[in-house]
């Protein structure tokens, strides 16, 4: 025998009774109507939390929408200043190369009038003019 104060049974018979306890104190929970508003309340706090969700997910595709269109005007604006700089350059070269072409022909001319002249001395030395 053991010299505890409360035997097997009444330990046993307790525990019963708390999980009977237990057990009818959530079923009258359950049949609370505070509970039903309560889980009424939690459901519209969730409902406005996720249409703030939805209107700020909203929100955010439309400025990045913004942003996308502002960096595609912003690309063709660089697109049209490169056009505008290489056409710039071009015209540049191309009157580089024309005014070399002028100095080039204006040199050439100047030596053959030299070569003339040298002939044209060369003759008079001969004949003796």
């Amino acid at each position: 025998m053991s010299f505890q104060t409360p035997d097997l049974r009444d330990r046993q018979s307790a525990a019963a009774a708390a999980k009977k306890a237990l057990l009818e104190k959530f079923r009258t929970a359950a049949q609370d109507p505070s509970l039903a508003e309560k889980e009424a309340a939690r459901r519209a706090i969730v409902e406005a939390r996720d249409k703030r969700n939805a209107e700020r997910e909203a929100a955010r595709k439309a400025r990045e929408a913004e942003l996308a269109a502002e960096a595609a005007r912003q690309a063709e604006i660089a697109q049209k200043a490169r056009k505008e700089q290489e056409e710039l350059e071009r015209l540049i070269a191309a009157e580089k190369a024309e005014a070399e072409e002028r100095l080039l022909a204006e040199q050439k001319a100047a030596r053959d009038a030299r070569y003339a002249a040298r002939k044209a001395a060369k003759k008079v030395r001969r004949r003796g003019f």
